[in-house]
């Protein structure tokens, strides 16, 4: 039983919900598909998971939330499949902006598409740009299930303050999200200057324990083929100094140009030099990670470095196809990403499972591959930066990141068949009720606490001015 000061706290800092009728699949290293099960949660956190009939065997409700009963929702999943909240593992909250764009130059290579859109764009963006466009995506990622997401920002001429605008934004959405800054030279000395700052201010703040347990920072940059020598020493030496164990969001080998022009002006690979700087390691992601040789992949795997695929926006951009089972094979931890084509993570799911399958010019593999790539290695991932709360399964103790979904099994649905329900069923359904962080953001498709038609207005407007400035 709780002492009282501990049901006080329960009362002042947390709504407690009860969710019935469903069928919990609970994901994590050993997944359980629950029927007749009663998910409790309290103070952020999954408290219990029971079989329905105890609620009410023993006056259980009474004697365990007697204290909190006005303040218990009891949300009826019938109908619907009640899973962890799912994860992005490399995401662009700035890119909402660029939807309907139709200004920019035709591109027939992928250094035209940065040059002809992304960079003209980012160099566009105000505070206010920044602020907006991560609270669309954040908005989209509630209604699609998302619950956490590793952004990674660029806005060269509102540096300054960038990543505490989309702080702002996340704090209000109430999903979870690491943030960081693209540090690049394409811009000049003085706006990779204001990067690197803004990357250390940021990673201050977060560290400082101010704003809990919704935010991490990683310190950000664009690619190799973008940063000097110099401006990479120092960005390095900077971040090691502020936090030794500081973990790098960087694009690598997304297209072959970052090679070839890494190996022309530093003479190594883009892995390579990487791993010289002093980047690599276990916090580290890898954005993409196409182009790589074997030697590069030894190198990833043996100092732990993150890899996260982005199977929509590679085929987007037609730089290629990253051959996910060999570094799978390798041993290198591979995440998914969307890379801000979408939020859905099981639509990049779906397109991750039938690329490879193009790719290796097999339909039989990398279906389970692929399957784990979001569910449990993005859950790894994950948990390497919020290591207070297991987060990407339910159990008791997880962060109630929590998501139910309509989907009325036609076919027996169980532990040994659940990945093919999520790519071939739960895909194709609707997200009713998304909570993130114990706290129910949406219910019954309905956003809770945010004004979803002002933003969008508000948005529209916004975005009209930056594309009239493009």
């Amino acid at each position: 039983m709780k002492s009282n000061q501990q049901k006080q706290e329960q009362k002042q800092n947390s709504e407690a919900i009860i969710i019935r009728g469903g069928t919990i699949a609970t994901l994590g290293e050993h997944n359980k598909v629950l029927r007749d099960h009663a998910l409790i949660i309290e103070c952020g956190k999954v408290q219990k998971i029971i079989p329905e009939k105890e609620l009410f065997e023993g006056n259980f409700l009474s004697q365990e939330y007697s204290e909190i009963w006005s303040q218990i929702t009891i949300l009826n999943a019938s109908g619907k499949v009640v899973m962890p909240g799912f994860i992005n593992a490399h995401m662009h909250f700035y890119s909402s902006f660029a939807r309907g764009l139709i200004k920019a130059d035709p591109s027939k290579n992928f250094s035209e598409v940065l040059t002809n859109l992304w960079w003209r764009l980012d160099r566009k963006l105000s505070a206010e740009d920044n602020y907006l466009s991560a609270m669309v995506a954040l908005i989209d990622a509630i209604k699609k299930g998302t619950t956490t997401l590793i952004d990674h920002h660029a806005s060269p001429f509102s540096a300054k303050g960038s990543l505490f605008e989309i702080a702002k934004a996340v704090k209000e959405s109430g999903l979870r999200a690491s943030l960081c800054y693209e540090l690049s030279d394409r811009d000049g000395e003085k706006v990779a200057q204001n990067g690197i700052q803004e990357n250390l201010d940021f990673m201050k703040w977060v560290q400082s324990g101010q704003e809990g347990d919704q935010l991490r920072a990683l310190f950000g940059m664009h690619a190799s083929f973008t940063i000097e020598d110099k401006t990479l020493k120092s960005a390095v030496e900077q971040a090691r100094a502020l936090d030794h164990k500081c973990g790098f969001h960087i694009h690598c080998a997304e297209d072959l140009s970052d090679q070839e022009i890494t190996q022309k002006k530093f003479g190594v690979r883009v892995v390579e030099r990487l791993e010289r700087a002093g980047i690599l390691g276990p916090t580290t992601i890898c954005g993409h990670a196409i182009h790589l040789n074997d030697h590069e992949m030894d190198l990833l795997r043996k100092s732990d470095t993150i890899v996260v695929h982005n199977p929509q926006s590679n085929m987007n951009n037609s730089v290629g196809v990253a051959n996910t089972l060999k570094l799978l094979e390798k041993g290198i931890l591979v995440g998914l990403g969307t890379d801000a084509m979408t939020v859905n993570m099981l639509e990049e799911l779906r397109s991750a499972v039938w690329v490879q399958r193009l790719f290796q010019k097999h339909p039989n593999v990398a279906f389970i591959e692929s399957y784990n790539l979001l569910i449990n290695n993005n859950r790894q991932i994950a948990n390497r930066f919020w290591t207070n709360t297991p987060l990407g399964e339910l159990k008791v103790g997880a962060a109630a990141d929590v998501v139910l979904i309509d989907y009325d099994p036609p076919t027996t649905m169980d532990e040994s068949n659940f990945a093919g329900h999520l790519i071939f069923g739960l895909a194709e359904s609707t997200v009713d009720t998304t909570i993130a962080n114990g706290k129910i953001v949406m219910k019954s498709k309905e956003l809770l606490g945010l004004d979803s038609e002002s933003i969008m207005a508000h948005s529209r407007e916004v975005a009209n001015k930056l594309w009239n400035r493009f």
